[in-house]
């Protein structure tokens, strides 16, 4: 219900004990897996919070992220840790552009665009053709995907874009969509040569802008721009999409493209029961908060030990 990781550095005494999301650099949204009904989430939640509170070894500090910050299970989530007992901070992640496409086709939605795209868009796209310099290629199963890749790889590493951490998980993120039916693999070649590649991913009635490149070499004819034209007319009049989603940044051109705008946000849950905990709370909270738990905890203490002599 709640996917996670443990990770922790045993070597160093003020380095905590983590719980973390099952997420990483690649990772674009994160959401408890529940089949419950909107009025039970909440329930489920604090129960799966209390768990996590009361395992031992204690967890230091527990981290859920990139979560919708509009969503019931954030704020339902973030409450049921305090009640928890944890120390909880929320915080801003990345915001994410995407695009309701309410039915319209791609000459439909080609008209919303600012005016500036939409002709050199035009302009440059005509150009292009005219020229019979280009050619592209949209793969979306197995056939010939090894060459694609492969173009698709020389693509980024001519790019301006940093070098993969983990250079096979998108050749094995590609090769997996394929075998699902969801890749949408565009490639623009000028003269024969690779000059733009773009990732999308289309499940479950939306397309999802996962990965874009082009070679800096070819950036006067506005590649990148007529591919991702090419990919959503794919989107919107051969798939029929009810939303195109850019993931993750604020990139400027994202707000030319798309219509909305939504963030992701993260909670941090720091555990005020454990040495790791109080300083984790000091680092992140500062040392006001570190007095109000204390103060909190040796009043509970006084009311715990009143009981007890009652009894």
């Amino acid at each position: 219900m709640l996917l996670m990781r443990s990770s922790s550095d045993s070597s160093s005494f003020s380095s905590p004990r983590r719980l973390e999301a099952l997420a990483n650099y690649y990772s674009c949204f994160y959401a408890p897996h529940l089949a419950a009904s909107p009025g039970e989430s909440g329930a489920i939640l604090q129960a799966l919070a209390l768990a996590i509170a009361e395992e031992k070894p204690h967890w230091d500090t527990v981290e859920v992220k990139p979560m919708d910050a509009d969503s019931r299970d954030f704020r339902e989530l973030a409450k049921a840790f305090k009640v928890a007992g944890f120390v909880v901070q929320t915080y801003f992640s990345f915001g994410n552009w995407y695009l309701p496409v309410n039915g319209r086709s791609f000459a439909e939605y080609s008209e919303t665009l600012p005016s500036m795209l939409k002709n050199t868009l035009n302009r440059k796209r005509k150009k292009l053709e005219k020229s019979g310099r280009a050619k592209m290629e949209i793969m979306t199963g197995e056939r010939g995907l090894d060459a694609a890749i492969d173009a698709y790889m020389k693509v980024y590493l001519s790019s301006w874009k940093q070098p993969e951490p983990y250079p096979q998980f998108v050749p094995g993120l590609i090769k997996m969509c394929a075998a699902m039916g969801a890749l949408r693999l565009g490639i623009l070649s000028v003269d024969g040569e690779p000059a733009a590649a773009q990732l999308w991913i289309v499940h479950h009635g939306k397309a999802l802008i996962y990965k874009l490149a082009y070679d800096e070499r070819f950036a006067d004819l506005s590649v990148g721009t007529i591919l991702s034209a090419t990919l959503f007319q794919h989107a919107l009049d051969v798939d029929k999409v009810t939303e195109v989603d850019y993931l993750s940044g604020d990139d400027g051109y994202k707000k030319d493209w798309m219509s909305q705008r939504r963030e992701r946000w993260g909670i941090l849950a720091l555990n005020p029961r454990t040495p790791r905990g109080v300083l984790a709370i000091a680092r992140h909270v500062g040392g006001r908060a570190v007095k109000r738990v204390a103060l909190s905890m040796a009043k509970s203490f006084q009311r715990a030990k009143s009981r007890n002599s009652t009894a």
